[in-house]
């Protein structure tokens, strides 16, 4: 049965343990000396359904670890590489029947399933984390130590009853995680971003930084691309700021989309990099290749950590300062968030119009403020007044992305740069998300609206045949 991927053993009979041996038959003097038995107790308590549920998913745990010992041990785990998934699932589901039977163990057919299910995923996934990586209502998967997971479904945390065994198991499924594309994990290096087979983004934290269990957060990657009408369809903006945007895009001005962790920026530069004409040469760089753009001509750049030496790293500002000389059109950059900006800003003022970048801000102007901040950390002197010139020029546009307390993620704000008054930098919002109240069950209630202000770029959108009638620009009647 085990001719391909059982590992050749010769065969040990399992001895009896002293708990299952057969009891010896007591002699006369012993039967003399047991004292009278005991008057009977009350009856326990009986156990509700969630501790019986509790101490079966504790006893398929301890079943779990002894027969992934086993299979690990039988394994010929150099085949497995060429092994298909139904033969390796034929090749577990009889390694456990014999060694269930070896334990005197009878399981149902439903737990007989998911204890196979389990052990494949052990071998081949990333064992308790895979039930949730397949799961396509969660978007992150949050682990708090071994023994709490959450998990966010629509916006919202939720902590769920999947476990690990302990930080051992933990740790194992890290570093298999982390082993595949080439980066480690460990006491001297304790923290590291990966990128999961599907793409999907994964970042770690090991003792002795993360105090009580290691911290593990995965962003999962959409296998479906969210287009303009779908962000437009789940309400994150209107039709009428998708037709500005899409001006905005097609005309070349240089867009940065502002927002905080899990607001949807990454998923709204997507979705904006859609306008782009297909016949331009496009350069993605990001830290964890995340984007997912539908042209033809794109070119990804994904930066490197150090090696155990401490050498070979490559950086979002060493692949943008390349990316200039490859000819591109349009740069984008995953997220700006360091001495990356000084040359992002320079693509945006020689030549490269219509790039694109996410950064972590609370608001446009915020935003802006994070620009100036960033190349103050560049270690670049230069007199506040040039560097908001440089900020003024290069960037047109502001797209504010966030994520409501009911969990709902909308595009709260389009703001436009203007230019300078004097040594602030002008600016002057196009559209708004307005709050109006709250649902007895903590739905928030809002509205979109244009603010008034007919957009700075009118003309230009006109020259490049976007011709927006005033009618977008006006604010919504009461």
């Amino acid at each position: 049965m085990f001719s391909r991927y059982k590992k050749p053993s010769s065969a040990t009979p399992v001895q009896p343990s002293a708990a299952t041996a057969a009891p010896k038959a007591a002699t006369p003097q012993q039967a003399k000396a047991r004292p009278a038995p005991a008057p009977k107790k009350a009856a326990p308590a009986r156990a509700t359904p969630e501790d019986k549920e509790r101490k079966r998913r504790q006893r398929l745990g301890e079943i779990k670890v002894e027969l992934h010992k086993r299979l690990l041990e039988d394994l010929n785990l150099a085949a497995l590489e060429h092994a298909s998934e139904s033969d390796l699932k034929q090749e577990i589901q009889a390694i456990c029947g014999e060694a269930l039977e070896e334990m005197s163990i009878v399981l149902n057919k439903d737990e007989r399933v998911t204890l196979h299910q389990d052990l494949f995923d052990e071998v081949m996934g990333l064992g308790p984390l895979e039930t949730l990586l397949k799961d396509e209502t969660v978007n992150d998967i949050l682990v708090n130590g071994p023994q709490q997971i959450f998990v966010e479904r629509a916006g919202k945390l939720q902590l769920t009853d999947i476990t690990f065994k302990d930080e051992k198991h933990l740790l194992r499924i890290i570093d298999k995680i982390v082993s595949a594309v080439g980066r480690r994990v460990d006491e001297s290096n304790p923290y590291v971003d990966a990128r999961l087979q599907d793409g999907s983004r994964f970042n770690a934290m090991v003792p002795p930084i993360a105090v009580d269990g290691s911290l593990v957060s995965i962003r999962k990657f959409k296998k479906e691309k969210l287009g303009i009408d779908d962000l437009v369809k789940f309400g994150a903006f209107t039709e009428e700021m998708a037709a500005y945007l899409q001006a905005a895009v097609a005309c070349r001005l240089n867009v940065i989309v502002s927002g905080g962790t899990g607001s949807g920026k990454t998923t709204t530069l997507n979705a904006l990099s859609s306008f782009i004409n297909d016949a331009e040469r496009i350069l993605t760089i990001e830290d964890t290749a995340e984007l997912q753009l539908q042209q033809t001509h794109v070119g990804r750049m994904e930066s490197r950590p150090a090696n155990v030496e401490g050498k070979g790293a490559v950086s979002q500002r060493d692949c943008l300062r390349n990316a200039l000389r490859m000819r591109p059109d349009r740069i984008i950059v995953g997220e700006t968030r360091g001495e990356e900006v000084i040359d992002m800003l320079q693509a945006m003022n020689t030549g490269h119009d219509g790039s694109m970048t996410t950064i972590h801000a609370n608001s446009a102007r915020d935003g802006v403020s994070r620009l100036e901040n960033m190349i103050a950390m560049a270690g670049i002197e230069m007199p506040l007044k040039a560097v908001r010139s440089q900020i003024a020029s290069a960037v047109n546009l502001i797209v504010q992305a966030s994520r409501l307390q009911d969990g709902s993620r909308r595009m709260v704000s389009i703001t436009e740069l203007t230019g300078m008054e004097g040594e602030v930098i002008s600016m002057q919002e196009v559209f708004r998300y307005e709050r109006l109240g709250v649902e007895p069950d903590g739905k928030i209630i809002g509205r979109f609206t244009a603010t008034g202000v007919r957009s700075h770029y009118s003309e230009r959108f006109r020259q490049w045949g976007y011709d927006l009638p005033p009618s977008l620009f006006e604010p919504v009647a009461g």
